[in-house]
């Protein structure tokens, strides 16, 4: 059967089957395939345009004659529509649109063996703490669970703190540009994924976390211990107000905390040491993608009486209509 595929290095196959398994993209019906040093991954369907900006960049998408795995049950065998869902630990989260919700839920659960619970979201992520509300459409009652990326696990509770499996990649790409003996100011640390993911790869990065959700801190202490890294600062608090203990420490500040980041940029700016960069992302409309963002960065830096120049500009995600989740990259001088 022939199928789109995403070509790559079999060095990099294993981290983009992960990352193509948690996004629902990869197809368990066929069997993964190889020619020469590349993999041939097989997919459910041709990814959408935000849905490729979130996979590494080192990849091709072409099409492969697959041959068929066996016995091995698909939701397009169950369902007629297979709608868009995430994977969280061994949780499946769909939206409360979906038609026939109990029926997609059993199907998720038939086939996703690792899925123990299906949870239809209730509300859009909303407050001052970024959180949603669930209701349970199969399987256990619960909104915890263990989520595994990368190598490192986060205890989640998925009403209490704000947490997306689709960062995953861009999680990855920014811990590449952080070195040995850097400093980093995660602004809006939540449970943890990138600062513990950071804090991994060397224990002479030191990792100031902070955020203002005390739910959220207790669970970014608790996977600090469960990722056994003791570089990790912990901090429950307004990153406005503890950006004044921590001025002038940091090589990179991440500040993920779309819709709201640019409150805080005088708070990062001050934080920044010389030729630190920032990670700015923003949810953005896409006739005005970066000026705007980079505009208000700017404006930030003039004020501290220091300048920026731009690295990187890219887009995330697909986030609504006509509305994209942006990273912008900016060196503070």
């Amino acid at each position: 059967m022939k199928r789109s595929c995403i070509k790559v290095l079999k060095k990099k196959g294993e981290q983009l089957r992960r990352l193509l398994l948690e996004m629902n993209l990869l197809d368990n019906s066929a069997r993964i395939s190889s020619e020469g040093n590349y993999l041939l991954l097989p997919l459910t369907r041709k990814p959408e345009e935000a849905e490729l900006n979130e996979l590494p960049e080192v990849f091709e998408l072409t099409e492969h004659e697959f041959k068929e795995q066996k016995g091995q049950l698909k939701l397009e065998d169950l369902l007629d529509n297979v709608p868009h869902f995430e994977v969280v630990g061994d949780i499946a989260l769909i939206e409360d649109d979906v038609a026939e919700p109990e029926k997609v839920a059993h199907a998720i659960i038939k086939v996703k063996k690792n899925v123990k619970t299906v949870l239809a979201a209730t509300s859009p992520v909303e407050g001052e703490f970024r959180t949603r509300r669930f209701k349970t459409v199969a399987g256990e009652e619960r909104t915890s669970t263990i989520h595994k990326e990368y190598g490192a696990r986060y205890h989640i509770d998925l009403e209490r703190a704000y947490f997306t499996p689709r960062l995953a990649t861009e999680r990855s790409r920014i811990l590449e540009q952080v070195k040995e003996g850097q400093t980093v100011v995660d602004m809006f640390a939540g449970v943890g994924p990138y600062s513990i993911m950071i804090a991994r790869k060397s224990p002479d990065i030191r990792v100031v976390a902070i955020d203002k959700n005390p739910d959220a801190v207790e669970f970014l202490r608790f996977n600090t211990e469960l990722n056994s890294v003791s570089n990790v600062e912990a901090i429950e608090g307004d990153a406005n107000i503890e950006a004044e203990r921590f001025a002038g420490i940091a090589d990179h500040v991440i500040m993920n905390l779309p819709h709201n980041a640019k409150e805080f940029l005088d708070a990062a700016i001050r934080l920044c040491n010389e030729n630190a960069i920032i990670h700015y992302y923003d949810i953005t409309p896409e006739e005005d993608l970066f000026d705007s963002s980079l505009k208000l960065i700017e404006e930030a830096a003039m004020r501290a009486g220091r300048r920026m120049e731009t690295i990187d500009t890219r887009i995330v995600r697909s986030y609504a209509p006509h509305q994209l989740n942006v990273c912008i990259e900016v060196k503070v001088i």
